[in-house]
């Protein structure tokens, strides 16, 4: 396994087939804050990644914002990160960024009104010129307690789908029992977005992550709720919708373990289906992918991406056009922004092959 030292490397062509490659993107060092966290990735339509996450102070600092960092085809490195959103009076969060087929690049993000993330907004910006100039921030949903963590999907009419959750609770560590994970639905021509299904569960669960099966049959695997205190019976929580999308079944624990963590599900162009989540109850160590050849009835590939005594935390994946799949994830306190590169190879491997 490569890990380089700081923000250059090779390019995302860099990993060979059946190799992990791992780098470590923005630290400390990057004067935007040492607060770095989540972070979400999306491959333009010229070939470019782009990547942002949320920075600041910390957490629940006032003045923070979402920085977005370009890495060019054929670069060597990121562009330093810029702010392209803020609210002068209000904590943003969670900024999740996205191109549609369309080429239209989208912008969703979180907008904390009080204390705590319970009372956030769900907000968004678009770009037409491939995430170079920003439009102004526009309401997605106002309803309190509306937030936004992963990607949209393109489902098989057209339409987007986006994975929505609804919190709960003023306690800045525990997961409200009502807690719900969401979906919004854009018609690209009616170019209007709407509710589309509610995933309740007996603890709570939020920050759902998606794929549709066939048409009528999709799946969300879900983030936990409850708190951070050890437990025997942490679980991420799955469901299945069986008319598209419009209703979802009752969450049940799944077989996967979740420390109260965020976890990512994609389908990948081969139709297997890649999970990465925190294999542990307690932890958020390691992050571990799990691959599936069978539309979520087995998942007979497991390997661990990050391991050691730091957090790694908030996976989130894409599959860019030349098969790689790429995952972002942050460690060390919510401060380092990393970047995996793998593939289907590497995860079916019985043996890890190291890059000298």
């Amino acid at each position: 396994m490569l890990v380089s030292a700081g923000g250059a490397f090779a390019g995302p062509r860099a990993s060979g087939k059946g190799i992990l490659h791992i780098e470590r993107i923005f630290g400390p060092e990057i004067k935007t804050g040492p607060y770095k966290h989540p972070a979400s990735i999306t491959e333009l339509a010229n070939g470019d990644l782009y990547l942002v996450y949320y920075g600041g102070q910390g957490e629940y600092a006032v003045d923070t914002g979402v920085y977005g960092s370009r890495f060019r085809k054929g670069s060597t490195k990121w562009t330093n990160p810029l702010r392209i959103a803020h609210d002068p009076f209000r904590s943003l969060g969670n900024g999740v960024i996205w191109q549609a087929p369309d080429g239209i690049v989208w912008l969703f993000y979180v907008v904390r009104w009080g204390e705590t993330w319970s009372t956030s907004r769900l907000q968004a910006k678009i770009s037409k010129d491939g995430a170079r100039t920003w439009s102004d921030s526009f309401v997605l949903s106002d309803v309190e307690g509306t937030m936004v963590r992963g990607r949209p999907i393109v489902l098989d009419n057209g339409e987007y789908l986006l994975p929505i959750y609804h919190e709960t609770g003023h306690n800045v560590e525990i997961v409200g029992p009502d807690s719900t994970s969401r979906f919004l639905r854009f018609d690209p021509k009616k170019r209007s977005w709407r509710p589309s299904g509610v995933i309740s569960s007996p603890k709570g669960n939020i920050q759902p992550a998606v794929a549709q099966i066939t048409h009528d049959y999709l799946i969300a695997y879900c983030r936990r709720g409850g708190g951070y205190e050890p437990t025997k019976s942490g679980y991420i929580v799955r469901s299945e919708s069986r008319d598209g999308g419009m209703t979802w079944a009752e969450g049940v624990d799944s077989t996967f373990p979740n420390p109260n963590a965020a976890v990512d599900l994609l389908r990948l162009k081969s139709g297997r289906l890649l999970l990465v989540y925190n294999d542990s109850m307690n932890d958020r160590t390691p992050i571990t992918a799990s691959l599936s050849t069978d539309s979520d009835k087995t998942w007979p590939y497991k390997r661990n991406i990050a391991t050691g005594p730091f957090d790694y935390a908030y996976p989130y994946t894409i599959q860019t056009r030349d098969g790689k799949i790429h995952l972002i994830y942050t460690s060390h306190e919510r401060t380092v922004v990393n970047h995996a590169i793998f593939d289907e190879t590497w995860l079916m491997r019985k043996s890890h092959k190291l890059l000298k």
